[in-house]
């Protein structure tokens, strides 16, 4: 019974447009029978050949149709004579009533009737006129029915777009704004993407792995008690890689995946949001068990009333509304789990953070070494690269770069490679991309008069002098003075990678940074604008100092960030006037007690930085090889290397 069953739902489903051809059909073949096969032959001829017909007692009868058209049926002797026997009707259906030989078409009816009367006339015919008026009823029928089956039509599609649900192109008809754009994902879809394809970030794919698993196997944690959680929050910078981590959810996960940005709630038309949460969360139920991914949450789920200003934002409120019932709310769904992912999770509204919405915050940091190690092992796997290439060295020339940052390397490298003809990627291809999305594009052809470069090299030898004659600074990469991007020169660094900053390693970045505007200051015995990116970076790090680390013994052990975000839309300072005045001193004093260090030292080192800016302008790049040679072994090697071997 079981199989007939299976066998009885197997029927073809009848597709009505199917039905509407056949109805169509009807009715054109109805209107072409309906006009006769008379009608439609005969041989076509002019009234003067008619006449000539009738004068010889050729034609039996005249048939003068709605007075515009004439049919002409011979008489059987004339119809075995030689001249008529092309006129002879062909059919292949049998038809009623009798076919016409010729047909034409006249002008004048009282004309052509005199012409015929006076025919019979003078030669004694006895040829029979008559006269017929044909209606073509059906074709009339379906004139009159044209706008009803229109105006039908129309109604239906309307109906039929309304009524159709989904998520997949659904939004995009005006009916179907309230319905969810979120993309689906399952074991049929397309995503290859897995846990393997994503490297580093060993924390966070613990906690969305473990995600997969309470969907595929819930009675494994249930069974203790437990509950399984409803939503995940992935936090972190751009490009470390929640939007890839959730990709491989997709692909690991057996459930389906419901895929969608933030912005896909937002709508010109009031109301829209709230629909598409509901709409979304609908659909995740009836799929259960399964996972929502909203993407950049941030754009809905930002905090309300932090403001007094009404208007557009009570649209995203609503939406927000709705997203905090589905996701804790009377009749939730607790095999639905929710993950999210945002840059921005300070400006999110703490009710859809706490735990019961968002039961875990998974934070997506920067790579450190070894997961930029890892990273760049997968997106070098599609590169031909030399077999020599030191991965370990890319990792150590990229502190702070995000995964999106090293895939970028990666892809920049080829193209220079490419660019110069190679076959394969080599090591100096990578530092090249390193530069070019550092600093920016080289610009050797920038004009540029020797009193400018003069006194670009003494700056970045400045710099270059003071990190190397410093603790706690980090050490030099390279020096260039060919103008790159906005800037006419730059160093590079390879910064340490620190989890608590001391004062004394902040004071001496600020010296190092300052060592430019110094050398300018001791070499010429004059300052230009060229330290606008030095200062900006020494201002912001002075003032963190103050005001954010409580670094300063004037100031004390306080601190005006505030981690929650409110502080954006106040309007008043924390602090009273004569506490800003203190903090404005201190900045100042801490700035230029390190710039005096500066010069200090790089007047001591005067001859040694003069050669050093002679060598950068016969060269144009220099590397740390040339600053051993000059200033000797750096005091602190050996100690970085020891922290190294320790790592």
């Amino acid at each position: 019974m079981a199989k007939d069953n299976k066998n009885l739902n197997k029927k073809p489903k009848v597709n009505p447009y199917w039905i509407y051809g056949v109805i169509i059909a009807i009715f054109l073949s109805i209107q072409l029978f309906s006009g006769g096969f008379g009608g439609s032959t005969g041989m076509q001829i002019n009234p003067s050949q008619f006449i000539d017909y009738l004068d010889k007692g050729d034609v039996a009868k005249v048939e003068i149709v709605n007075k515009r058209e004439a049919r002409v049926y011979l008489t059987k002797e004339a119809q075995q004579q030689e001249i008529h026997k092309k006129s002879k009707p062909n059919t292949i259906l049998p038809s009623v009533t009798p076919i016409p030989n010729y047909k034409f078409e006249f002008g004048d009816l009282q004309n052509f009737e005199k012409d015929i009367r006076k025919s019979i006339e003078d030669n004694n015919l006895d040829t029979v006129v008559e006269y017929e008026t044909e209606q073509n009823v059906w074709g009339d029928f379906l004139l009159t029915l044209l706008p009803f089956i229109l105006i039908i039509g129309v109604w239906i599609f309307i109906m039929r777009r309304m009524s159709s649900g989904g998520g997949g192109g659904a939004g995009g008809q005006i009916f179907n704004i309230g319905k969810s754009k979120a993309k689906l994902f399952d074991e049929k879809s397309d995503t290859k993407t897995s846990f393997k394809d994503v490297a580093g970030l060993e924390g966070a794919k613990e906690e969305v792995q473990e995600i997969v698993d309470f969907l595929k196997f819930p009675e494994k944690y249930t069974s203790l008690g437990g509950k399984i959680p409803k939503g995940a929050l992935l936090v972190g910078p751009p490009g470390t890689g929640k939007t890839l981590l959730a990709k491989a959810v997709a692909g690991e996960a057996k459930v389906p995946f419901f895929s969608l940005s933030g912005s896909d709630f937002v709508e010109m038309f009031v109301g829209v949001g709230a629909s598409r949460v509901r709409d979304l969360f609908k659909q995740a139920k009836e799929k259960s068990p399964s996972i929502i991914f909203i993407d950049e949450i941030d754009a809905i789920g930002r905090a309300r009333g932090k403001n007094n200003f009404s208007g557009s934002n009570d649209e995203r409120e609503n939406t927000l509304n709705q997203l905090l019932t589905e996701m804790d709310g009377f009749g939730t769904n607790t095999n639905v789990i929710v993950l999210a992912a945002t840059n921005r999770a300070d400006v999110l509204d703490s009710a859809l953070m706490r735990a019961g919405r968002f039961d875990r915050q998974i934070y997506v940091d920067l790579p450190d070494v070894r997961e930029r190690k890892e990273i760049f092992e997968v997106h070098l796997r599609p590169l031909k690269k030399e077999e020599t290439l030191d991965v370990d060295f890319l990792a150590k020339q990229t502190p702070g770069f995000s995964g999106a940052d090293i895939a970028n390397v990666c892809n920049e490298a080829a193209l220079i490679a490419a660019r110069k003809g190679k076959k394969a990627v080599n090591k100096q291809d990578f530092l090249d991309a390193v530069d070019r999305i550092i600093g920016g594009l080289e610009k050797k052809n920038k004009i540029i008069t020797p009193d400018e470069k003069r006194a670009v090299a003494f700056h970045e030898a400045g710099h270059a002098t003071i990190s190397w004659m410093l603790e706690h600074a980090a050490p030099l990469v390279k020096v260039t003075i060919v103008p790159r991007g906005r800037s006419l020169g730059a160093a590079w660094y390879l910064p340490e990678e620190r989890l608590i900053v001391r004062p004394e390693q902040m004071l001496d970045e600020m010296c190092a940074a300052l060592g430019g505007r110094a050398a300018e200051q001791v070499i010429f015995g004059k300052i230009s604008t060229g330290a606008l990116s030095d200062l900006e970076k020494v201002t912001k790090q002075a003032r963190a100092m103050v005001t954010i680390y409580g670094l300063s013994d004037k100031v004390g052990n306080l601190t005006y960030y505030d981690s929650s975000g409110q502080s954006e839309y106040g309007f008043t300072k924390p602090y009273s006037e004569q506490t800003a005045e203190l903090i404005d001193k201190e900045i100042s004093d801490i700035i230029e007690k390190q710039y005096d260090r500066a010069v200090k030292l790089l007047e001591e080192n005067k001859d040694k930085l003069t050669e050093l800016a002679e060598v950068l302008l016969d060269k144009e790049v220099i590397f740390k090889d040339n600053l051993e040679k000059i200033f000797g072994k750096r005091a602190f090697e050996k100690e970085e290397i020891a922290v190294e071997e320790e790592e």
